[in-house]
């Protein structure tokens, strides 16, 4: 009896699981490739041990462990070019969600970078928009919380 409760109660964790990581995923995947998402990707590619230092920083007061950021939960929210057309300066937002473990989400930030010639790439903003929510953690990944 108590082996078929903790069956029943391993399989609704992986649905809950699996449910909450589809719901993240199909906020931010588009459902197509175009030229314009390959260029995006290159460019998250480029930023994300940036984004990673940072988000190192953030959430070290309330994990234990350093959350994981995918690109495929990065999307670019806006690009410009700061000193008109054909200009080279760029400011570049992005929308991040990291996570822990098994892509359980820890919160969501936003980044500013300044990218300049010379490859010359700068954190102007960043804004720690959500974080952990200890309701929204498996009870076997508490532990990572502080």
């Amino acid at each position: 009896m108590i082996r078929k409760t903790f069956i029943v109660y391993v399989v609704i964790f992986l649905l809950v699981l699996n449910l909450q990581s589809q719901a993240i995923a199909s906020k931010i995947e588009p459902k197509q490739d175009s030229r314009q998402l390959q260029f995006q990707d290159m460019l998250v590619l480029f930023l994300l041990p940036h984004m990673n230092d940072k988000l190192r920083e953030v959430y070290a007061k309330d994990l234990k462990a350093s959350p994981e950021l995918y690109p495929y939960f990065v999307n670019v929210s806006q690009v410009e070019r700061v000193n008109g057309f054909r200009g080279f300066d760029f400011l570049i937002t992005l929308h991040a969600i990291p996570t822990v473990g098994p892509h359980i989400p820890v919160g969501e930030d936003l980044f500013t970078f300044e990218i300049t010639p010379g490859v010359v790439v700068k954190l102007v903003n960043f804004k720690h928009l959500k974080g952990p929510n200890k309701m929204d953690f498996p009870p076997n990944y508490q532990d990572l919380l502080r």
